[in-house]
């Protein structure tokens, strides 16, 4: 003990860089590793993962590496999607450089063909009544098309689950728009990244210029929830904005889905309750590498114009703001950095060990604890299926505007009490997920604005 409080001592002093360049980075292992058999990796291949745009698969394969494995993805000609081991089970050539056939794949080498679930259907270099195609499978995983996103469920046939339901994919009137991002970093940044209230007002609004709403510069009231039973979190930001109240919430689910509200133009108007932009997920490529597979929502009350141009997904407005990849001028990337640019120049691997962390990493820490919970087998797994007897699984963000006129004193605690009862309020609706739901919390919101001004009053 002595030697560390003396260690510590040293290292608080001015030009520490000696002292501190010894210091051996310390990645969290247990949560950043995602290769068959380690933890992290066994409890995401309990989920169905996207693996790739349905927009590359074309007539030729396409090569892909998901969670250390090396894979390839194809459409044959009959419209089947397969996602298969690279390597033919015959010799180990890669079959990216197969022959897409009207039923299965091809490999370039030899001709063998191979099905959608690994069957063998033909081995014609064997002689006639060869028992060989019959006697194995090669390794294939079963696959989904959902908007524009193949997903591929990696885990145990015996445990697999049915395809995920999520209530804002019900939505009417909305048009649903694929898009990906690549980062060179683990996916633990990535994720960490989309609870962390703190740098929207930081990063994206006050030190690298304005690049999203104009009023998230203003510090919010945060409040973080645990939700679904401690497999998901959420944080609420409120903030007050002229004669109006402004909260908006963000919802994750592990291990890796993220859905944010509509971002908002000017904040003139009220809105009870709008729903999802966006659902992401943060697929690992391998212990250095992810991706991010989003599908953009389009709504008519998705009302920023600047983002409801579906002709710019994945290209200028990719995901929310600029700096969303990489290629930009050095320069340029310096002047005003985004997320990739933060996430990246961290390290592939995060070194945890050498965090400082403070109040604002409340999220980070909330989500950090539940998935090592969750790779430890702790808690039984949650496959994001529908609860309460729905037939949806329900999701919580959303933002709210209620016009609240400031108070003379204590108007910070009645922006956080705003924030407070809007959560409650989407938490505890009983309604099965759909319009009806919707437009039973918005007239909960409607009212409990009244009610505070009702109390404002006395």
């Amino acid at each position: 003990m002595a030697m560390e409080e003396e260690t510590q001592g040293s290292l608080n002093q001015p030009y520490s860089g000696y002292l501190r360049a010894s210091i051996p980075r310390r990645p969290d292992m247990e949560l950043v590793e995602s290769d068959p058999g380690t933890k992290a990796g066994e409890y995401l291949r309990r989920f169905w993962q996207p693996v790739c745009l349905a927009s590359d698969l074309t007539e030729l394969p396409l090569a892909i590496r998901i969670m250390g494995e090396d894979l390839v993805a194809y459409r044959d000609k009959s419209g089947t999607i397969g996602v298969l081991h690279r390597h033919c089970s015959h010799r180990g050539t890669s079959l990216e450089y197969g022959i897409i056939a009207e039923r299965g794949l091809r490999c370039c080498y030899h001709g063998w063909l191979f099905d959608a679930d690994g069957t063998i259907l033909d081995t014609p270099g064997e002689p006639p009544g060869s028992h060989l195609k019959s006697s194995f499978r090669h390794g294939a995983y079963p696959a989904v098309e959902f908007h524009g996103l193949v997903f591929a469920y990696m885990g145990s046939p015996e445990n697999k689950p049915p395809f995920p339901d999520y209530d804002v994919f019900r939505m009417p009137d909305s048009e649903y728009v694929p898009y990906s991002i690549w980062h060179s970093c683990n996916w633990l940044h990535v994720q960490e990244n989309i609870i962390d209230a703190a740098h929207t007002v930081f990063l994206h609004s006050r030190t690298a210029g304005l690049q999203l709403q104009p009023d998230m510069v203003i510090m919010p009231e945060t409040e973080y929830r645990e939700t679904d039973e401690g497999h998901g979190c959420l944080y609420a930001v409120s903030r007050r904005v002229r004669d109006f109240v402004w909260v908006r919430c963000i919802h994750t689910l592990l291990p890796s889905l993220f859905q944010p509200p509509a971002l908002m133009g000017e904040i003139d108007s009220e809105r009870l309750y709008t729903r999802i932009a966006m659902s992401r997920w943060t697929v690992p490529i391998d212990d250095t590498h992810c991706m991010i597979f989003g599908i953009r929502h389009f709504r008519d009350d998705v009302t920023d114009p600047e983002y409801r141009d579906r002709s710019k997904v994945g290209k200028e407005k990719i995901d929310f703001g600029p700096g969303q990849t990489m290629g930009r001028p050095y320069e340029e990337a310096q002047r005003v950095p985004g997320d990739w640019e933060v996430l990246v120049s961290q390290g592939p691997i995060p070194n945890h060990g050498g965090e400082h962390r403070g109040t604002t990493d409340e999220g980070v820490l909330i989500i950090r604890r539940q998935l090592r919970r969750a790779v430890r087998g702790e808690m039984e797994t949650d496959l994001h299926l529908p609860q309460n007897g729905w037939d949806t699984r329900a999701t919580y963000s959303f933002d709210t505007i209620l016009r609240i006129p400031q108070c003379d004193s204590g108007d910070d605690e009645l922006v956080a009490e705003v924030g407070r009862r809007a959560v409650d309020i989407v938490l505890e609706a009983p309604e099965a997920p759909g319009p009806g739901r919707d437009a039973a919390i918005a007239e909960r919101m409607e009212a409990m604005k009244e009610s505070l001004l009702a109390e404002s009053k006395k």
